[in-house]
């Protein structure tokens, strides 16, 4: 649901950077997700234009002029890709920071926020349950190496959260799958919007899940109760043929004619057609089926 990585991300371009040391941490987040080194500084992409605007003010504010080096239309996806070029001393420099800082992530709780919150931003996805998909709850982000995936994962882990690692292709991927923990995901990162989106999605899908178990309990009671109907006519039937039928006391021949006449009828059915109890016509039947039982065996 891409839309809902959008809302994900709307929440968190929110979260800017205070601190020197929380831009340098999104810096290194953006360049782990969706930069790539050049001789002379470095390139990072972007397909969302609040991530793109995000990204150009944190640049500026450690002292790099971004430049727009390419904008590509998807078609597919009906928006644009920005490739950003940060080169110069600046960018050689705001790289040598953001490698030293990398080493002291894990000791700084608001630059480790920066980073995980930029992680997202750029190279994050989220995917929630649709009606009859067979994909649950997913919650990822892309790196291009698996140093920075278990970086990712491990300042997860200062806040209690716990993500999972594995390659695809060339990149490595960090993720969570069920719906809790992506809760808690949002929760620590302070997508507040999102959460309550989750929330509510999830509780629609607990309703929905409700109702497919009532419907499936029903429906398998239904083909018990038409089973059962079912061997009852046979057995009146038999009896019937036997002779046996015309010889049994009153109330069970109505009972058993009563069920020949209507093979299609619920035990409740036929009970209140009977103006009997449904505990009542339930005796009668078991009594038929141990006399069809003994009409068998003689």
């Amino acid at each position: 649901m891409a839309n809902f990585t959008n809302e994900i991300k709307r929440d968190l371009v929110a979260f800017f950077p205070t601190t020197r040391a929380g831009s340098l941490a999104a810096m290194a987040a953006f360049l782990s997700t969706s930069g790539t080194l050049t001789d002379d500084g470095f390139e990072i992409v972007s397909e969302n234009e609040r991530v793109a605007e995000y990204f150009q003010r944190l640049a500026e504010g450690l002292g790099i002029q971004p430049q727009i080096l390419e904008v590509t239309r998807d078609p597919k996806r009906k928006r644009d890709k920005l490739t950003f070029y940060c080169g110069g001393t600046s960018a050689e420099h705001i790289l040598r920071e953001t490698r030293s800082l990398r080493e002291h992530l894990e000791e700084d709780e608001d630059a480790a926020l920066c980073y995980l919150r930029a992680a997202f931003l750029g190279g994050g996805s989220c995917t929630l349950p649709r009606d009859g998909a067979s994909t649950g709850y997913h919650l990822e982000c892309v790196f291009f190496t698996q140093q920075r995936a278990e970086e990712f994962c491990n300042l997860l882990s200062g806040f209690e959260l716990f993500g999972k690692l594995v390659a695809r292709g060339d990149t490595f991927v960090a993720y969570v799958k069920s719906r809790e923990a992506i809760s808690d995901v949002l929760s620590v990162l302070g997508a507040d919007h999102a959460l309550k989106k989750l929330d509510a999605v999830s509780a629609a899908r607990a309703r929905s899940n409700n109702r497919n178990r009532i419907q499936n309990c029903m429906a398998g009671n239904a083909d018990k109760a038409a089973i059962a109907s079912a061997a009852q006519t046979v057995a009146v039937k038999q009896l019937q043929a036997s002779g046996r039928l015309q010889t049994l006391p009153e109330q069970l021949r109505i009972t058993a004619l009563a069920r020949l006449e209507n093979p299609t009828l619920s035990l409740s059915e036929l009970a209140e057609l009977l103006g009997v109890s449904k505990g009542g016509l339930n005796h009668r039947m078991r009594r038929l089926m141990q006399l069809y039982g003994e009409n068998t065996h003689d």
